[in-house]
């Protein structure tokens, strides 16, 4: 997967653009800064829009590419964030945070649990957890996303991924993505909010 990413992120162009998701921000802009996490970052858009609201930014991916091209964006923007390069499964933290986001975070069924399980732990009593991913029903849409079944999202499967949440909303919705060149189109998305 280091591969796949780091040729997807190789190309000058941001593969997912330079504005955050929609979702996310319409989260940010109605909370106040805090700490926050964001794992598979790649190329950054959110990591940097965070940092721009006054977050304390710690972002992390596989990707070297991502990486680089994330920090050019914080530069651009003049700001700063903290991006590690490491694996889901290997991320420690000696902190919480107040918040992370998962944004299209798909990885390969044997390894979601035991990923999502050890993120979760960061998230501080009291903090948000926001997610948003391509649901079953994207699959052969063309508006991006895995196109594997075994990789989407239904809302039984967040729920059970976040069910040490002590409240959790969790829906599917149709939204239309513009988001770079591989976010395109009309997606059918599961969404979720979630307060440990």
């Amino acid at each position: 997967m280091k591969q796949f990413w780091n040729q997807r992120y190789s190309d000058k162009a941001y593969a997912y653009g330079t504005e955050p998701n929609a979702f996310f921000k319409s989260q940010l802009d109605q909370r106040p800064p805090g700490r926050i996490l964001l794992p598979a970052e790649g190329e950054g858009r959110n990591a940097v829009y965070a940092a721009t609201l006054g977050w304390d930014v710690v972002a992390f991916d596989q990707s070297e590419a991502g990486k680089k091209k994330a920090m050019q964006l914080a530069e651009a923007k003049q700001t700063s964030i903290s991006y590690r390069i490491v694996d889901a499964m290997d991320f420690n933290e000696e902190t919480t945070f107040d918040l992370i986001f998962y944004g299209f975070f798909h990885v390969p069924p044997t390894v979601l649990l035991p990923i999502y399980t050890n993120l979760n732990k960061f998230v501080r009593p009291g903090g948000t957890l926001v997610l948003e991913g391509f649901s079953t029903k994207n699959l052969g849409r063309g508006s991006g996303g895995p196109q594997n079944e075994a990789m989407l999202f239904s809302t039984c499967r967040v729920k059970s991924l976040l069910h040490d949440f002590k409240t959790l909303e969790v829906w599917e919705e149709e939204v239309m993505l513009n988001e770079g060149r591989f976010h395109q189109g009309s997606a059918s998305v599961i969404r979720a909010i979630g307060v440990k």
